[in-house]
């Protein structure tokens, strides 16, 4: 450590910044818990309007201000493609290959953006269950080298002077855990829910699918 740099400097940075990845942990908790609910209720709510229409029609015309949410946006994608390919005179390159296959790539590049946008601050939930212990071990290093050097300026080892100031340097240890537990604890919640909301977003398209080339099936008829 260069000797124009306080020992206390450091370990009182490395605190703050323990501090910072707190707030940072417990911000995307409430965030993420604030995210998942929300969509959860559009879901339920859109899903319930979308498969009640007696046709695509009424469908495409559900409000986008009343009815929005991930599953939302991937029926207006599949209704979008489908209303394009429907008005495409001259075949672009856009709509070379089979209904099917097609549809479903435009379904799943709106499924993809659905799914980065739930992941987004996990991996920064899983940085900071991973480094906030080190974190911690590192401030607890520098402050007890800070103490052994101030014991051996004293002169005196007895267990009284020996105690206090490396007690007080594991403190650093101690909060590096207490932030990172919640945060791995957060980071594995929030990971199985985007593994069931991706799950319940794929059957959607599956049998959004299903239903828009029945329809399209028999317009053709």
């Amino acid at each position: 450590m260069p000797y124009h740099i306080s020992p206390d400097t450091v370990i009182d940075g490395t605190l703050y910044t323990l501090l910072a990845f707190s707030v940072v942990t417990w911000t995307l908790i409430v965030f993420k818990c604030w995210q998942f609910s929300k969509n959860s209720y559009w879901n339920r709510r859109f899903d319930s309007a979308f498969w009640e229409a007696d046709s695509l029609a009424k469908a495409e015309a559900l409000p986008a201000k009343k009815f929005r949410g991930p599953q939302a946006r991937i029926a207006r994608q599949g209704l979008a493609w489908l209303s394009d390919s429907r008005k495409s005179s001259a075949k672009s390159l856009k709509f070379h290959g089979t209904p099917s296959e097609l549809l479903e790539q435009s379904l799943s590049v709106q499924l993809q953006k659905e799914e980065r946008l739930m992941e987004s601050g996990l991996t920064m939930l899983a940085s900071i269950g991973s480094t906030a212990p080190f974190v911690g071990l590192f401030g607890t290093v520098l402050g007890i080298m800070h103490a052994m050097h101030e014991i051996t300026a004293s002169g005196s080892s007895s267990l009284d002077v020996v105690a206090g100031p490396i007690g007080d340097a594991l403190i650093a240890t101690a909060i590096g855990i207490a932030v990172a537990v919640p945060a791995v604890l957060a980071y594995n919640f929030f990971l199985r829910r985007v593994k069931l909301h991706r799950t319940g977003l794929e059957n959607f398209v599956v049998s959004f699918m299903y239903a828009a080339l029945s329809v399209d099936t028999q317009r053709k008829e």
